[in-house]
């Protein structure tokens, strides 16, 4: 008995270490940071969470869990991690925290050149010609990129997200 028991223990903690984040946690964990990135940039929200969840695989690839880096956003200096002992030196950016990240690709997508005009043509209501103006202007090389995000939106309907008022006016509708 003792032992059934123990290997049951094992098992379920064993199971709960290597748990990942699902799609929709990864919504519920960061839906929030995009809306009010939305509302600072008017990059549509859902761009901003369908990007990170295919960049880092819902917040489980390596670099996102390591460097907090949810975008793939390269650096122009090396970054040092570990993995299983083992020293890795990469380009890609690290960051504090996730919203850092965040905010830093809000940051590239608003003041580097070959994005900027996005913002002045489309609104935050447009996610497919966000994706596709975005792979356009040489953000990733994968000609089905824009396609595979766009298909992350509908899937998980990220574009309500884009709809979503700001706190302020919330709180005013909720007054009335």
């Amino acid at each position: 008995m003792k032992k059934l028991l123990f290997v049951t223990l094992f098992s379920i903690f064993s199971i709960a270490s290597f748990a990942q984040n699902t799609s929709q946690s990864y919504i519920e964990q960061f839906k929030d940071n995009a809306i009010s990135i939305m509302h600072e940039t008017g990059i549509p929200a859902s761009i901003i969470m369908a990007v990170a969840m295919h960049e880092s695989g819902n917040g489980n690839s390596t670099i996102a869990k390591k460097l907090n880096n949810q975008f793939g956003i390269k650096g122009s200096t090396r970054t040092v991690y570990y993995k299983k002992k083992r020293k890795v030196r990469t380009s890609y950016k690290k960051y504090d925290s996730v919203l850092e990240s965040f905010n830093d690709f809000a940051r590239v997508l608003t003041q580097r050149k070959q994005f900027s005009h996005l913002g002045d043509k489309l609104t935050q209501h447009d996610y497919k010609g966000w994706a596709k103006g975005i792979q356009r202007s040489g953000y990733c090389s994968s000609k089905k990129w824009s396609s595979q995000v766009i298909g992350i939106i509908k899937r998980y309907g990220l574009n309500e997200l884009d709809s979503v008022p700001e706190p302020k006016q919330l709180a005013q509708n909720t007054e009335k």
